[in-house]
């Protein structure tokens, strides 16, 4: 199979996961923290699955998967921190976490936002697990690395030329005596 093949059949398996998560979502009861929690936490999964299946096609590359701290902390961190600030306010009961993230929100004079996103709490939780499924890569193979050639300890000295020896007078010649 091409590399397009792969990355094809990689996201379909993906989507099809994905999906699956979100139905068992559906399947929870959200009117309690713990079922909140729980049907947020599939979406955030499913979010993660279909990044995670790109990374999946990415192996025709045939490298292998790997961390990118830049993108971790620069993308998903402040995607976590909003995201999780939001769902915090979102939640059916009205525990310490919750009373304290919309009064805090008030006071920031965010409130309106948060309140405008806490309709679109799935989409926040699905849309958190794809970036940080977009902290993962897959590399090519690395070139191998030129191993430079033993080094002499110290730098070539230029030959010192020896003396020619001294050439041979050439002899008289002979001359027949008629």
């Amino acid at each position: 199979m091409r590399t397009g093949g792969v990355r094809a059949a990689s996201t379909l398996v993906g989507a099809g996961i994905a999906s699956l998560l979100v139905w068992v979502a559906t399947q929870i009861g959200t009117g309690y923290t713990g079922g909140y929690w729980a049907a947020n936490g599939l979406l955030a999964a499913g979010g993660l699955v279909l990044a995670l299946s790109q990374v999946a096609g990415g192996w025709t590359k045939w490298g292998m998967p790997r961390l990118s701290l830049p993108v971790l902390v620069a993308a998903f961190v402040p995607v976590l921190v909003c995201a999780g600030w939001v769902l915090l306010a979102g939640q059916p009961d009205a525990n310490w976490f919750q009373r304290h993230v919309v009064a805090w929100s008030g006071h920031a004079g965010i409130r309106g936002l948060v309140d405008d996103l806490r309709g679109y709490l799935a989409v926040l939780a699905f849309g958190t697990g794809v970036v940080l499924g977009f902290t993962f890569d897959t590399t090519g193979p690395r070139p191998a690395r030129e191993v430079p050639l033993a080094i002499p300890a110290s730098p070539p000295q230029p030959e010192a030329h020896a003396p020619e020896p001294a050439e041979e007078p050439e002899p008289a010649p002979v001359v027949p005596v008629p």
